[in-house]
């Protein structure tokens, strides 16, 4: 029998794909009891707690940030008492999701950010539990897997299939669903991702999930943002940096009327933008 012979690449991208494989955590495991979830917010009943909750998320963007942690500390956990009293609640599944990944993205200790993420999963597994069809389920949960990716990064090989398909999901069901955030996200998704064989990253798709979001919601800046970093994905610097100032401008007018996350939109626009303008001079 002829040996078999292995070109050096192929040896090199065997022991990559087993070096993967060994470093790869399951994005999803089997979620914790939602009351157990809960923690110490199940003392009011499910409507009262839902009430409060969603008027302590409105403080998220205040001045004060570790005001506005406490706030919405209190409406994650408030929103999971309501859930936890009514499982088949999606509005309060879906709101405890994503009042979690909203805190796994500014909680200022590494452990309480991967807390609150791994919590906005289970969270989200539980709606999608109770209504596998319902984008609010799927879109939220893709988010917290994102999050969580961010957070143990050991789970995003595994996590990166699943957000797309849970993306899909949501266009499908509600693309207009958090101003275009489906198209918005899966746009992300595609631009920041590895592409092939590693992950699902294609700056072309990329591309034409921005384009729909803006299609669908051509007022609300951080979906221009998300079309000029696909434009960057497809080396189009001078769009792209036209984009960002048109979100940027976007961004300051909404500022004016008090559009809460204005101000940060804003931030982000100005840093992309110096960012382009320092990689082009």
């Amino acid at each position: 029998m002829p040996a078999v012979t292995r070109s050096p690449w192929a040896l090199l991208f065997l022991v990559w794909l087993l070096l993967v494989a060994a470093g790869c955590r399951p994005a999803l495991r089997e979620p914790r009891p939602l009351s157990e979830l809960a923690g110490s917010g199940g003392g009011l009943p499910a409507a009262e707690a839902s009430s409060r909750a969603a008027a302590l998320f409105e403080q998220r963007e205040v001045a004060d940030a570790a005001a506005a942690l406490q706030a919405v500390r209190e409406a994650a956990e408030l929103w999971q008492g309501a859930a936890a009293s009514d499982p088949e609640s999606v509005e309060w599944l879906s709101a405890a999701t994503r009042a979690s990944i909203w805190l796994a993205g500014r909680e200022t200790e590494a452990a309480a950010r991967r807390a609150a993420a791994e919590r906005a999963v289970e969270t989200g597994q539980w709606c999608l539990r109770a209504a596998a069809e319902d984008p609010r389920c799927a879109y939220w949960l893709a988010l917290a897997l994102g999050a969580q990716a961010r957070e143990r990064s050991s789970t995003g090989l595994d996590a990166l299939p699943r957000m797309v398909a849970l993306l899909e999901q949501a266009i499908e069901g509600d693309p207009e669903l958090d101003n275009a955030g489906p198209d918005r996200a899966l746009a992300l998704v595609y631009v920041r991702a590895p592409g092939w064989p590693s992950g699902p990253g294609d700056p072309d798709l990329a591309l034409e999930h921005a384009e729909a979001a803006v299609e669908l919601m051509p007022s609300h800046p951080p979906n221009v943002m998300a079309l000029a970093e696909a434009l960057e994905g497809v080396d189009e610097p001078g769009e792209a940096r036209a984009a960002y100032a048109r979100a940027r401008q976007m961004a300051q007018a909404q500022a004016a009327q008090g559009v809460a996350a204005a101000d940060r939109w804003l931030a982000e626009a100005r840093r992309a933008l110096d960012r382009l303008g320092a990689a082009g001079s």
